[in-house]
């Protein structure tokens, strides 16, 4: 499958769609000059965009035809740790997203947010999914729930194109599909997906080793504190790595550490989007 992939950040989701056979990127965009770099480096014959403005302003052109289209949008307009001004904040870009979306019109779309976007703007994303044919389902899945040393909650929606022809998605099974994705991320850790429906006052939680609960009150920016972890693993055997070093943001001497930082805060957890691929792809299957 092609995949598109927009507010790319450092790639994590075509490098979790890679690691589940599910596509190949044919596009980036990122607007951070170190994230283009750190693509370009493992992605050296991928062509990577700069502003998806400029793209949404003529999508025919400027964006090749895809499959699957991705997108960790600006989480500042939604996050509890910010001023939460929604569509009035200037890095609110979801609108020119979906410019894109409408005019290729991919089989899939998976799009990655903070946990304060479930009571700030998911209804709206969502409806304005719908309204360009896509049957939409959103998750809460932690990075914990994969075996990461972290919290650090996420809102994911995937979405199908009803009318699609090529993949034959008008007649996929949503069940399959939401208890796979729930199943496959939380299940790293032994746990159960739970449920899921259109809209956000009943979104499905993926948890890991702790519940993630319905407090919409926690901040987004509190993704530490939590007990650290020997080791750290996933079904499938992707890569392994020991607990972080305690280390905290206080290291110096490092290269680009700022950037690196930021870079880190922005990218969504790779171990994720390979479970939601192998999910998309088992959904295929059943077709």
């Amino acid at each position: 499958m092609r995949h598109v992939d927009l507010c790319s950040g450092i790639g994590g989701f075509a490098l979790g769609f890679e690691w589940a056979g599910l596509s190949k990127p044919v596009l980036f965009c990122d607007i951070e000059p170190w994230s283009r770099k750190i693509i370009n480096k493992h992605w050296p014959d991928v062509p990577i965009a700069e502003d998806v403005k400029e793209l949404a302003n003529d999508p025919e052109r400027t964006v090749p035809d895809c499959d699957i289209l991705t997108a960790g949008y600006p989480c500042q307009p939604f996050s509890q740790a910010g001023r939460r001004k929604g569509e009035e904040d200037p890095r609110h870009i979801f609108p020119h997203i979906m410019q894109i979306v409408a005019s290729k019109r991919p089989s899939w779309c998976v799009f990655e947010n903070v946990y304060g976007h479930v009571s700030m703007g998911l209804d709206t994303a969502l409806t304005s999914m719908e309204a360009e044919g896509y049957a939409t389902r959103p998750f809460i899945i932690p990075a914990i729930s994969v075996g990461a040393p972290h919290r650090r909650d996420r809102i994911f929606i995937v979405g199908r194109l009803a009318d699609d022809t090529e993949h034959d998605v008008a007649h996929s099974n949503d069940e399959r599909l939401q208890g796979s994705v729930g199943q496959r991320a939380a299940g790293t850790q032994g746990q159960s997906g739970g449920h899921v429906t259109q809209r956000s006052s009943d979104v499905a939680y993926a948890d890991g080793e702790r519940g993630c609960g319905g407090d919409t009150q926690r901040q987004d920016a509190e993704d530490v504190g939590q007990s650290p972890r020997d080791s750290w693993n996933i079904t499938g055997g992707v890569e392994t790595w020991g607990v972080e070093p305690d280390v905290g943001r206080v290291a110096n001497g490092i290269p680009k550490r700022v950037d690196r930082i930021r870079g880190l805060g922005n990218a969504i957890v790779p171990q994720i989007a390979k479970q939601i691929g192998l999910a998309i792809k088992e959904s295929i299957g059943h077709e």
